[in-house]
């Protein structure tokens, strides 16, 4: 069956902050200019806003450039800051910090990204774009010269076996002068880009954390609206990086959810246990008494900052948002970056695309970002993150001396490792003793699947795929003590007897919230996520 083609002026993979930004900006630049512009947005969620997780504190810098009236205009954003704390954790105390001042959030909004999302997609469409979710984007598509001039979408109701089904449908393809990405961390297309054009010569290795969230619903006499905690300390160890949020929202409910760095060495730490476990501390536990847990899910998040930043842009199009890696790490945002990626991109897009340049390349694009407040926003905490490779304390000691002295003018960049190298020997650590669910406060991993209200599709290929079938356990089971069924969120990986008195890993891919951790941690690199039939997946509510 021939795939149906569909051309456009932009095709944006993504419909994300940094993609609908992009994405409004372009229309309202071309209406400005009275230029036709068609512009399209794929997004592999059921809807826009459906695989969209953050904690989230937004700083609405971005967003006030881009849509300045938007209290008239009804943007969910009802809860303004009203405190901050930052706290550091023993296992049986709590300790007040001063708030550092990239933490501190007088003027921004603590929100569901999700409905911003949401929200961002209807300014679009009223615009004129047009959104198209339940379609994932699977592959780039190039002409003879190399160039990009789109993608194409996964193929529905193939079997198991990838053999046409009764309902097979083939992928679309979509055309556009230009190509903007904006998957978000660990894009599966963007890892092919940074491969064919080596987008990431000459810059850091990306480090990322995966954040494990759960929104609750509480007694409201303990609701403070526009409340902010974070905690740092217990109960991770001091050498791994991490720490929570605990976000207040209207409602009675809050966010509250926990951050590891996947550049930790323990094959027996358990990401989602260590959340859990947070939960039962003395300061933390009685916010929760009561309380009705409502939603859950997890997601990879990139923090290697400016020295990762790859090479932006290539033949036919380019990459926004925390695809590239614009989370800045010690303000615990990347909203307002990710968005301001997305005009930039689009301001450089319009101007391209109006000199009649068939494909143009986006010279512009990363001109436009140096020269804005997003790159020295990032240079000034580029070696805060990457300090915390010598253990807590001495990282928190260099973090006042870089934000109070030299004000993020070091004359030094440090640098970062790959967080799949970093994993050490399962002999060299004692397995971690974690306390069993409770089911009031404390979960397990399968009813917490169950409330991300994950689907896939059964009888379709699997997109988690192996490299080489053997290495999970000759090398991952026989030397980190398989430590993919621990750092997974969602219990898809489970060594189980294989019959013969061995073991094997079974995939169970159906419980996949797209985190992208297990693409990221794999130590031999051998775990490579795909993307699903569009529309399988989580589907967040008010995340």
């Amino acid at each position: 069956m021939q795939r149906e083609v569909m051309a456009y002026d932009v095709v944006i993979v993504g419909a994300g902050p940094s993609g609908l930004a992009a994405a409004i900006r372009l229309r309202q630049l071309a209406a400005e200019r009275e230029q036709e512009l068609s512009v399209c947005v794929l997004e592999k969620g059921s809807e826009v806003g459906a695989h969209i997780l953050s904690g989230a504190v937004l700083e609405p810098r971005a967003l006030d450039e881009l849509i300045p009236d938007w209290k008239d205009k009804g943007a969910p954003l009802d809860t303004p800051a009203t405190e901050d704390a930052f706290l550091y954790l023993t296992p049986t105390k709590a300790w007040r910090l001063p708030t550092p001042p990239q933490m501190r959030n007088h003027g921004n909004y603590v929100i569901s990204l999700g409905n911003l999302c949401r929200w961002l997609a209807q300014q679009a469409e009223a615009l004129g774009v047009e959104i198209y979710p339940g379609f994932a984007a699977a592959e780039v598509l190039h002409d003879d010269a190399g160039r990009v001039v789109g993608v194409a979408t996964g193929d529905m109701g193939r079997r198991k076996d990838g053999s046409e089904g009764p309902n097979f449908q083939p992928g679309m393809e979509l055309h556009g002068r230009l190509t903007l990405f904006a998957e978000g961390c660990r894009g599966s297309l963007t890892k092919t880009l940074f491969e064919r054009f080596r987008l990431r010569e000459g810059v850091d290795p990306q480090t990322y954390g995966l954040g494990v969230k759960e929104l609750w619903e509480i007694d409201p006499a303990r609701s403070r609206p526009g409340r902010i905690v974070h905690t740092i300390g217990w109960p991770l160890d001091p050498r791994t990086y991490g720490g929570s949020w605990l976000y207040h929202l209207h409602g009675n409910l809050v966010s509250v959810g926990f951050v590891v760095g996947l550049d930790y060495s323990n094959p027996y730490l358990s990401p989602f246990e260590e959340m859990q476990r947070f939960k039962t501390h003395p300061e933390i536990r009685p916010l929760f008494a009561g309380a009705r847990r409502i939603a859950y899910g997890a997601r990879a998040l990139s923090e290697g900052g400016l020295q990762s930043i790859p090479k932006l842009v290539f033949p036919g199009g380019a990459i926004v948002g925390d695809a590239a890696g614009f989370l800045n790490v010690p303000k615990i945002k990347g909203t307002h970056t990710a968005m301001k990626s997305g005009m930039c991109a689009a301001e450089a897009a319009i101007d391209a695309l109006a000199g009649g340049t068939e494909r143009p390349t986006l010279d512009s694009y990363p001109e436009r970002l140096r020269q804005s407040w997003l790159w020295d926003e990032l240079h000034r905490v580029r070696n805060i993150r990457p300090s915390f490779r010598w253990g807590l304390l001495p990282a928190l000691a260099y973090s006042a001396l870089d934000t109070y002295l030299l004000r993020g003018k070091a004359p030094w960049t440090m640098h970062h490792h790959p967080d799949h190298e970093a994993l050490r020997p399962a002999r060299r650590f004692r397995p971690i003793a974690y306390p069993k669910p409770d089911g009031k406060l404390t979960f397990d991993r399968l009813s917490s699947v169950f409330l991300s209200n994950t689907n896939h599709e059964e009888d379709q290929p699997c997109h988690l795929t192996l490299r080489d079938p053997e290495v999970p356990v000759r090398i991952n089971l026989a030397r980190y003590d398989g430590p993919e069924q621990r750092y997974c969120p969602a219990q898809v990986y489970e060594f189980v007897d294989d019959g013969a008195g061995g073991r094997r890993l079974q995939i169970n891919a159906q419980n996949c919230v797209h985190c992208k951790t297990c693409d990221i941690k794999d130590p031999t690199q051998n775990i490579n996520w795909i993307t699903p039939e569009g529309g399988g997946g989580p589907n967040y509510p008010n995340m």
